[in-house]
């Protein structure tokens, strides 16, 4: 197993209602950043609150098939469920949301130990990029030397563009026997198909912070904590600076009601990001995650 972390003081985490998750459909349970428990979408007509129940069975029963396929897709088009009685807001793709128990990598875990890897990919030439906002400079060395020499724990002092990083830009075809092996978090969404990103940074790196599409992102080894703003809301940062620096200088003087969403996620538990959301991740152990976009 990969090994090395780091430790950082800071203050306890924003305690801000996460909305219940309700269109994406998933088979494991829910939590919001904060650890309060989140409920399962709307798997059955049956669980569909009682509006737009009623008004589906009725349209079912009007139309016939063509009906309910012509509801079927306006259904996969939609992206926000009325809440059911008691529930609160039920926005789908709003707000970031944890998956804890969605599916089982124990196997893909096991085929990225330190060792195996080493094994199987030690030759393979990887791409790095710098760990700034624009990730603008990349490198390409052997996976193995990557590895040895500069899997180490981030210097605070240190600029993005000085900082190596190895996520994102990969050659499927060379990861292929590896990704095969990878169950990605379950969803529903017309259109759509995956795309991943497989990562392994050293304790104290990330990403500072940016915006893409929505997605999800599992930790196979290690933590990595995230830091996150809705899209309206620009954070304060320097697209040059670290995520451990933004955490050790800027942070600390951020108003309450300035401070981000963040939450921790470790091995086995998956973060939905959604769209546009700013976010910056900082991995506090030598970590080994992959993402699954949504584009």
């Amino acid at each position: 197993m990969l090994c090395g972390c780091v430790c950082v003081q800071c203050a306890c985490m924003k305690k801000e209602e996460i909305p219940k998750a309700g269109w994406l459909l998933f088979a494991g349970s829910y939590s919001s950043p904060d650890g309060k428990p989140m409920a399962c979408g709307y798997a059955s007509v049956d669980g569909i609150p009682s509006v737009l129940r009623a008004c589906t069975r009725m349209f079912m029963a009007a139309a016939g098939r063509r009906g309910l396929l012509l509801l079927f897709v306006l259904w996969m088009m939609v992206t926000v469920v009325l809440p059911a009685s008691g529930e609160g807001g039920c926005y789908a793709f709003l707000k970031p949301v944890i998956l804890q128990g969605l599916t089982d990598n124990s196997k893909f875990r096991a085929l990225c130990s330190r060792e195996n890897l080493l094994a199987s990919f030690g030759d393979n030439v990887v791409r790095l990029s710098t760990a700034n906002t624009y990730s603008y400079q990349k490198v390409d060395l052997p996976f193995q030397e990557y590895v040895e020499q500069l899997l180490q724990p981030q210097d605070p002092a240190s600029l993005g563009n000085d900082t190596l990083y190895f996520f994102g830009d990969n050659n499927f075809t060379e990861w292929a026997s590896l990704f095969q092996h990878y169950s990605p978090p379950p969803f529903r969404l017309l259109g759509t198909t995956p795309a991943y990103s497989f990562g392994i940074a050293g304790a104290g790196s990330g990403v500072p912070f940016h915006w893409h599409g929505p997605g999800f992102s599992e930790v196979i080894y290690g933590r990595k904590r995230w830091f996150l703003y809705p899209p309206e809301k620009t954070p304060e940062f320097h697209p040059n600076k670290t995520t451990l620096a933004w955490l050790l200088e800027i942070y600390p003087s951020l108003a309450l009601s300035a401070r981000p969403l963040e939450c921790t996620i470790q091995a086995g538990e998956v973060l939905y990001f959604p769209d546009r959301w700013w976010h910056a991740t900082l991995n506090l152990d030598t970590s080994v995650f992959i993402s699954t976009f949504l584009g």
